[in-house]
């Protein structure tokens, strides 16, 4: 099996448990719950919007550490505490993954019981060009 590489740096809020954001094995990466936090401050902002363009932001960054880019994703899963902001996550999802015929999966679970004032989280897998 190959190492194990911790995926971190600039423009990621460390992880408040004890395991990292992502790893590389291999060719692929996995990522744990990634959430809306200012990769400054560590906090959620109160708007939706942000946390939400945060949370995709923090999937650019996670690829891109990486050496990948979203294109590489096969497959999301979208944890939101309210259904309501399914339209503000599709507006992301197309700024990510502008293509319609370039997609990854993607399974939403609404009504998710999410830490703190976070209204989303979201977790991916990614294969890399060998």
């Amino acid at each position: 099996m190959p190492k194990r590489q911790i995926i971190t740096g600039n423009g990621l809020p460390k992880h408040p448990q004890p395991f990292p954001t992502a790893v590389r094995v291999g060719n692929m990466v996995f990522s744990s719950a990634i959430g809306g936090q200012d990769s400054q401050t560590g906090k959620a902002p109160d708007a939706p919007e942000a946390q939400i363009a945060n949370a995709f932001g923090h999937l650019q960054t996670i690829m891109r550490l990486a050496g990948g880019k979203p294109s590489d994703i096969g497959k999301v899963t979208v944890h939101l505490k309210d259904k309501s902001h399914r339209d503000l996550v599709n507006a992301e999802w197309i700024k990510v993954f502008p293509s319609e015929d370039d997609r990854p999966v993607r399974h939403t679970v609404a009504a998710s019981e999410l830490p703190s004032n976070l209204i989303i989280q979201l977790e991916f897998i990614a294969v890399l060009d060998a």
